[in-house]
């Protein structure tokens, strides 16, 4: 295995290699709610970086982005989530409850007529909890493969 310097502005180059294609790790077991995902996230996305990503799924997009600039001319960056299960309830209803009115308790700052449609969902079962908007957010990016083990 070899390794490869990082390249600002994100350090999607410095990981284990195997062939062609960087790979990531998600610890599942370490996962308990919203920050501990993005600690996650910083651990592998931005371990060079003198900045850290916040609990935003709008700057996890941005840096999924990063990577797929990053591997356009390669294989596809792998991140294996393992123990997926155990992150899969812990960013379940209870805490895409109490993220969204989170959200719903900031006026003006985010779209409340959206979120309260969320609420209304997730609450009847039919809307997607934290970790399913979370893969919604990998799978808008073809060149980071997912893997949940």
């Amino acid at each position: 295995m070899r390794k490869r310097k990082a390249t600002p502005p994100f350090a999607v180059d410095r990981h284990e290699i195997v062939g062609a294609m960087p790979e990531y790790r998600i610890d599942g077991a370490r996962i308990d709610g919203i920050a501990d995902l993005y600690d996650q996230f910083n651990r592998e996305f931005m371990r060079d970086e003198d900045w850290r990503m916040g609990t935003s799924l709008d700057a996890l997009n941005d840096v999924l982005y990063g990577l797929d600039t990053k591997t356009r001319d390669g294989d596809p960056a792998v991140v294996t989530w393992h123990d997926h299960a155990r992150s899969r309830e812990a960013l379940g209803l209870e805490t895409t409850e109490r993220w969204i009115l989170d959200k719903l308790a900031q006026p003006g700052t985010f779209n409340e007529a959206k979120f309260r449609d969320d609420l209304a969902a997730l609450r009847a079962g039919t809307g997607p909890t934290y970790f399913d908007i979370v893969l919604e957010v990998f799978a808008d990016h073809p060149l980071v493969d997912l893997r949940l083990a």
